[in-house]
């Protein structure tokens, strides 16, 4: 075993002896930029996608849907203005102001 350690340690020497500073930097450099590659496939792409989607279920709310903000208040909407929306809570129909980036889901299902 020790004598592959050093067998390994005295071809790596020799190879790093022969090799161009240029490919001695691509080496070092490609595993930071897979890495990068992998963050952004597996968390930033989707979490954009989700972005998207939710952006567009807010942009196409309508008065009388079934709505649930990011405080767990659900109520159906009243009237829609560019920033806010009034929505109904409750039997005793009393009516909130929320803003629109504070709606979580739309429980509404509509045709398209």
């Amino acid at each position: 075993m020790m004598r592959f350690m050093m067998l390994a340690s005295e071809v790596s020497g020799a190879e790093g002896a022969q090799m161009n500073p240029t490919v001695a930097l691509l080496i070092q450099i490609v595993p930071f930029v897979l890495i990068a590659l992998v963050f952004y496939f597996l968390m930033i792409r989707p979490q954009r996608k989700r972005d998207k989607e939710t952006q567009k279920m807010r942009n196409s709310l309508e008065v009388g849907d079934e709505i649930v903000t990011s405080g767990g208040i659900i109520g159906r909407v009243v009237s829609i203005r560019e920033d806010t929306v009034v929505i109904e809570t409750g039997s005793d129909r009393s009516k909130v102001r929320i803003m629109r980036w504070a709606i979580q889901a739309n429980n509404t299902i509509h045709d398209n």
